[in-house]
């Protein structure tokens, strides 16, 4: 039965964002018609603007549903996302800097831009453009996933064209306002998100644990095995390897992804990032809350309800937290907490098909394809295809089923750390040789997706037996290893054969921090 009133607190925030991501185009004015303003904003967004920003890119609808949702189903194992996030920060304060500074200096929209003028190699770079676009995808229609659930939540048929037609409407507009507006659009957004989101956590954990008796009552009604870990057998190491390695790849594979880089890069300065990875950790604190909320969801009892039974059928582990709204809130919250599931939904696919535009633009089409493309039909490009991959996402989740994305995203995170020798290493070393670097990059590949193959892309840590021993660990992370160690070897190899080495068009100074005022 569909709940009117949390459809139309639903209905009018999300034609609120609307009418701010139109405004976006007249917010900090520069000519939208040049790549560097429509891509990045025009690289001047402060810390608090990119603090949202970053904030709505890495957490989005798909960690708001499926945080609790894994705590609901595997317990505390869910909780792994909260160390590795914080792992994130000081990689991303000491890297992302750095990068920053080259890619200001050199006009550099990409990552693979970067890639490109370091080793003088468009091949390499291509390789780390098609990565980030092929993993960007199916993140891109993950985001579906939340709009999905809380649509479901609302009362409204998902199934068919007529359930498809809410997702259809949600997207057009997303690209309608993010094709006029670029980035400026989810970075005015994503502020509404963010205090949705810390507006409905916040009341989350005053109602529900006073409703349930409280913490202490919730955690007494919860059996053991979902509170704890599991402790490591003898014959293996498992419970360390496997949750480490998990946590670390996933902290190095993060800010590797288009979207990320592309927020980083719109910041205002290398000081900009490092302040707000001092800042950022906040939201680690949230996620915590929220995955909280899937224990909440198990001491509730809300999947035994009948009310809800349909949904669960439907949407599984997924529908824990729209139950627990549902149940403990009236109608106009339940419709404030629904929008910010979906809006959170709206910003990192805003980003992510721009980061994705970008990379065709620059490091595919404008190499392969038109070297002579003026700077306004090379944003026009990139406009038309942050539509084609928004169009692309929402077919992909319409007429796929969704494990193939859940699959596909599985196969993301161990492709997109792949990228890391050239573009990190590369940010400190020149030793490596880009046919070096290439080959590395694709033995990762294959290893990473060869590892989850043998696993039916169930999941991704993938069993090591060495010595005796079973140390079981993160595919991304073995491959990256595989990847390195090739990267090295045959770098050292090449410049011992006498190969001829490419030449760096970038200068030491690049890589120095500029003094600020």
């Amino acid at each position: 039965m569909t709940n009117p009133i949390a459809t139309f607190v639903f209905v009018l925030l999300f034609l609120g964002v609307t009418v701010i991501g139109f405004f976006a185009a007249n917010w900090r004015r520069g000519d939208l018609k040049l790549l560097d303003e429509w891509g990045l904003g025009g690289r001047r967004f402060g810390t608090m603007v990119t603090w949202f920003l970053l904030g709505g890119d890495l957490y989005t609808a798909y960690t708001f549903v499926a945080v609790p949702a894994l705590v609901f189903g595997a317990g505390a194992t869910g909780f792994f996302a909260v160390p590795y996030t914080i792992l994130i920060y000081p990689f991303a304060f000491i890297v992302f800097p750095k990068l920053w500074n080259v890619a200001k200096r050199h006009g550099h929209i990409t990552a693979a831009d970067f890639v490109h003028a370091r080793y003088n190699s468009r091949w390499l770079a291509l390789a780390v453009a098609l990565t980030g676009i092929v993993a960007t995808m199916p993140y891109i229609a993950l985001q579906l996933v939340g709009i999905e659930v809380v649509i479901g939540g609302l009362g409204i048929q998902t199934q068919g064209f007529v359930g498809d037609l809410p997702l259809i409407v949600a997207f057009a507009i997303l690209a309608a306002y993010t094709y006029t507006s670029g980035l400026r659009a989810p970075a005015m957004i994503a502020v509404v998100k963010d205090l949705l989101i810390y507006i409905t956590i916040a009341a989350a954990m005053i109602v529900i644990p006073a409703q349930l008796g409280g913490f202490g009552h919730i955690f007494d009604v919860i059996s053991p095995a979902k509170i704890l870990l599991q402790a490591p057998d003898t014959s293996s190491l498992n419970g360390y390897s496997a949750y480490t390695t998990l946590a670390v790849g996933s902290a190095l594979a993060l800010f590797l992804y288009p979207h990320s880089v592309t927020a980083m890069l719109s910041s205002a300065s290398g000081n900009t990032i490092r302040r707000n990875m001092a800042l950022l950790p906040a939201y680690s604190l949230v996620l915590g809350m929220l995955a909280l909320l899937g224990f909440m969801a198990l001491a509730s009892g809300v999947k035994d309800m009948p009310e809800f039974a349909p949904y669960f059928k439907a949407y599984g582990a997924n529908f824990a937290v729209p139950a627990l709204f549902l149940h403990f809130f009236p109608s106009w919250f339940v419709g404030v907490a629904f929008a910010a599931i979906g809006i959170g939904a709206l910003v990192p696919a805003a980003i992510m098909s721009i980061a994705a535009a970008n990379l065709y633009t620059r490091n595919i089409h404008r190499e392969f394809f038109n070297k002579k493309v003026n700077y306004h039909e090379e944003t026009h490009i990139a406009k038309t295809v942050s539509l084609v991959v928004k169009v692309g996402a929402l077919a992909f989740i319409i007429f796929l089923p969704l494990t193939y994305a859940i699959q596909l995203q599985l196969l993301g995170g161990i492709w997109i750390i792949q990228t890391l020798p050239a573009i990190v290493l590369g940010l400190y070393a020149r030793i490596l040789d880009h046919r070096a670097l290439l080959i590395g990059w694709l033995v990762g590949i294959v290893t990473g997706t060869w590892m989850a193959a043998s696993l039916h892309l169930k999941g991704s840590i993938y069993p090591l037996h060495l010595f005796g021993y079973t140390i079981p660990g993160y595919a991304a992370v073995w491959s990256l290893i595989v990847n390195i160690v090739i990267a090295f070897g045959l770098s050292y190899v090449f410049r011992a054969t006498g190969l001829s080495k490419t030449i760096d068009r970038t200068e030491p100074e690049d890589y120095l921090d500029p003094v600020e005022s």
